[in-house]
């Protein structure tokens, strides 16, 4: 009998013991969850819930390596990502809304059938992150001007217009002319109220309007270039001149006669300054998508640039050939592409924007002095730009929508933004012919290279664009990788 109840004790205790520590281990799972969130919670107590960098997350515990496993973060999500910069926030708080694993699907369902647009979205991520001068710096007086009236007034994108051209798609169509096809190109053009002599220049050499001929590999001699071209429309981006000491009234009077006389000024009721570029380019977008989304292609660049027009044209034309079909042209962007750029911080500088305002490297872009993108492309700019906070460097701006668009501007070695390299220009008679576009030229330079292109047209007719070789092409491609691996970067 006593060996019978000895064999049930032994078994008793057999099947009750794993199942006792099970519990214990499951208690002590439980005391150490409750711990973590209660410490979480304790170090984030009495933090404002409208500061994005202050609001309170369950952070997961975890180790930057498990042995067998992927590496895991420290932390699930970093609630002052890049030390809290301003506009960094500001972008996060957009993101995190259009995210659908970390927004509530049906909370921002109910936002949208409420507000059709993204301006009350894009506001309402300022009130997210507080005050806009105290969430700078602490010495936000000692920030450069520009930069203080950029922060100022970044909540508002919305500017009626002033002056719009008299026809859809601006200058270029005559009224007995109408035109065989839609615009090869519409050139879009940055000035300013006071460079009238600029404007006019443009309009005499390389920014005419209606059908330009183009010029051909396969053109002759003589320079005849058959049927290679296309039609080009042209439109001046102005805002309301800034120099308190010109006679405003004045300025104001003569920019409507030479709108009524040319029919190619659009101009909105902002500030002309350098960080309200960015405004004359989601303007654009915006004015292109309505009146204008007939044309190809866009030439958006300065008013102290020269382009080789028909160049330009036979180059468009060629892509179009090449590439085909509507999906390859909705990311066509090229120019003189500039890879993981560091923000300036000179605050002499007329680029510089402060580290409270920005963190990290620049995103992939185009120089603003001449890019030229599909038509396409400028309607997926216009609606992306809506979700992109305003950024006071307009060609960075760009490089931020495109990368929103999971598309990357194509490097090409005549777009010159920065000039000639030294001596090219004096060494090279046919240099010009084999360039679509230099930078920086003033009103004189412009018309005497426009009268040197028709003279040397003959000798010069062959002439191949700058570095546009295999070799050249394959180096480009590589670089292209190098700059989308740096994109990790970004933000």
């Amino acid at each position: 009998m006593a060996r019978l109840r000895c064999r049930w004790w032994n078994l008793l205790i057999c099947l009750c013991t794993p199942c006792l520590l099970l519990g214990l281990l499951f208690v002590y799972v439980a005391l150490m969850l409750c711990y973590s969130m209660a410490s979480v919670t304790s170090s984030t107590s009495g933090s404002s819930t409208t500061h994005l960098s202050k609001t309170t997350h369950f952070i997961a515990p975890g180790t930057y390596r498990n042995e067998g496993f992927a590496p895991l973060p420290r932390t699930f999500w970093d609630p002052a990502p890049h030390g809290g910069a301003l506009w960094n926030q500001l972008q996060l708080s957009i993101d995190r809304y259009n995210n659908p694993i970390l927004s509530d699907r049906r909370t921002a369902r109910g936002h949208k059938r409420m507000n059709s647009s993204y301006s009350h979205l894009m506001k309402a991520s300022f009130s997210a992150v507080g005050e806009l001068k105290t969430r700078m710096s602490d010495d936000f007086a000692k920030l450069p001007e520009q930069m203080k009236e950029f922060v100022s007034s970044m909540h508002r994108r919305e500017y009626p217009d002033l002056i719009v051209p008299s026809k859809p798609c601006g200058a270029g169509l005559e009224e007995e002319e109408e035109e065989e096809e839609s615009p090869l190109l519409l050139l879009a053009i940055k000035s300013v109220a006071m460079n009238f002599e600029r404007r006019q220049v443009i309009r005499r050499t390389w920014g005419q309007v209606g059908w330009m001929a183009g010029q051909r590999e396969n053109g002759n001699a003589e320079g005849k270039a058959g049927k290679s071209g296309g039609y080009v429309r042209r439109v001046f981006l102005l805002a309301k001149q800034s120099q308190p000491e010109l006679a405003t009234d004045l300025t104001d009077e003569l920019l409507e006669l030479e709108s009524r006389h040319y029919g190619d000024i659009l101009q909105w009721d902002f500030k002309d300054s350098f960080f309200n570029l960015t405004l004359k380019d989601v303007h654009f977008w915006d004015w292109f998508s309505r009146r204008c989304k007939r044309a190809r292609f866009v030439f958006k660049g300065d008013d102290d640039v020269f382009v080789n027009t028909p160049r330009m044209l036979d180059y468009l034309v060629d892509q179009e050939e090449r590439l085909g079909g509507s999906a390859a042209m909705r990311g066509f962007m090229v120019g003189d592409v500039i890879g993981a750029a560091v923000p300036m911080r000179e605050k002499k500088s007329k680029y510089c924007v402060p580290e409270s305002f920005y963190k990290g490297l620049y995103p992939t872009y185009a120089g603003g002095g001449g890019v030229v993108y599909s038509g396409q492309l400028t309607k997926l700019l216009n609606q992306v730009s809506k979700s992109v906070h305003l950024f006071p460097i307009d060609d960075v701006y760009v490089g931020m929508c495109m990368v929103k668009l999971n598309a990357y501007p194509v490097h090409h070695p005549a777009f010159l933004t920065f000039d000639f390299p030294k001596k090219e220009e004096e060494q090279q008679p046919c240099a010009h012919h084999r360039i679509l576009l230099v930078h920086k030229r003033s009103p004189d330079q412009v018309s005497e290279l426009w009268s040197e292109l028709k003279d040397k047209l003959p000798q010069c007719w062959n002439a191949t664009l700058r570095n546009a070789g295999k070799q050249n092409r394959t180096t480009e491609t590589a670089k292209l990788k190098r700059l989308k691996q740096r994109e990790r970067d970004y933000i």
